[in-house]
């Protein structure tokens, strides 16, 4: 257990690296007119909490800066989340106002808002497919041998798709095909779409459509994204403005990842409702080592439906992120309730 003095100084120093990025020294703390304390008695205790792992002495700084065990003991501890202003409350309900008519443009939007009100990178991961379920298919024709395959989910997430129509396949038996998917598949899981297919409507298809070996080459490839969630960033380059950073082979391998949506999609993915946080190592993953990424979870209709996070240095406004990320995530839960009970 830290004593109320030890609390005070390491909350503190944490306050005073996060904002200047600088090893706070005890002849600093003994300034400030919410330190009582002489420089040596801040010295000793500084000292005992880089014994205790709470505090580090980077190179031959005679000042300290927080451990990860020290932001942790931080977050578990002592963190008081910042509410959001009247003004930042009615600038995100603003935001919103926009009406859009496709569930992945909202949230696309959404991430752009979560960066722009934290200054960090914000990562959204769309409907979980686990979750989404078809609400309706449409295959429209665009010339003699190509269409565009238009899938919309119960969540209003709508995916298009450019897909080839087979040689004989005509006007009438297209339609044919897609009442029979309308029929068959309305509230199929995403991820049980391909099953579905390859069982169920072969069978159907067969029986109805004369070339249905050629209509089920075309279903494969209509259905063969739909397993993909969605990945959304803003922000990108706002780790560049961060000073631990500078280091190009660091920044290059945080890019990297960015690349790969499977990967992202893993790190970030939540099914714990609230807020999480995880510091550093914990991410347990290099390229995150001298990351923290906070996540929380938003819902349609009380089913569970992506993450909101967002990804910064270990050297995070804790206070501020979860603030702006739980009110957040509540408020996009709302609204995408809202836009899915009025759609019903």
């Amino acid at each position: 257990m830290l004593t109320e003095r030890q609390l005070l100084i390491l909350k503190v120093i944490i306050d005073d690296y996060v904002c200047y990025a600088e090893p706070v020294g005890s002849r600093s703390l003994s300034k400030r007119e919410d330190m009582n304390f002489s420089p040596a008695t801040i010295r000793n205790e500084m000292a005992d909490l880089e014994e205790l792992g709470f505090l580090e002495k980077p190179h031959s700084s005679a000042g300290r800066i927080p451990s990860q065990k020290g932001y942790r003991y931080f977050v578990d501890h002592m963190l008081s989340p910042t509410m959001l202003s009247k003004n930042e409350v009615a600038d995100i309900r603003f935001m919103y106002e926009e009406k859009f008519v496709e569930f992945e443009k909202l949230i696309q939007h959404s991430a752009k808002i979560l960066s722009s009100l934290t200054s960090y990178t914000s990562i959204v991961l769309g409907p979980e497919v686990f979750e989404s379920t078809l609400k309706q298919i449409q295959l429209v024709p665009i010339s003699k041998d190509s269409a565009v395959a238009i899938i919309v989910t119960d969540t209003g997430h709508v995916e298009n798709q450019a897909v080839s129509i087979p040689e004989g396949l005509d006007i009438t038996e297209i339609e044919k095909i897609v009442n029979i998917l309308n029929e068959r598949l309305k509230g199929v899981p995403l991820i049980h779409l391909r099953h579905k297919l390859t069982t169920e409507i072969r069978n159907v298809l067969a029986k109805y459509v004369d070339r249905y070996d050629k209509a089920m080459e075309m279903l494969n490839e209509t259905f063969k994204q739909t397993n993909n969630e969605k990945v959304f960033y803003a922000g990108k380059t706002n780790i560049l403005s961060q000073p631990e950073f500078n280091d190009v082979d660091r920044v290059r391998d945080l890019f990297n990842i960015f690349e790969e949506d499977a990967l992202v999609s893993k790190l970030f993915r939540s099914d714990e409702h609230g807020i999480k946080i995880k510091i550093g190592e914990e991410n347990r993953f290099a390229p995150f080592d001298e990351c923290s990424v906070i996540t929380a979870t938003y819902s349609i209709d009380g089913k569970h439906m992506g993450t909101v996070g967002i990804l910064g240095p270990t050297r995070m406004e804790y206070q501020r992120v979860v603030g702006v990320l739980d009110f957040f995530s509540k408020d996009l839960t709302q609204l995408l309730t809202q836009r899915y009970q009025k759609n019903q």
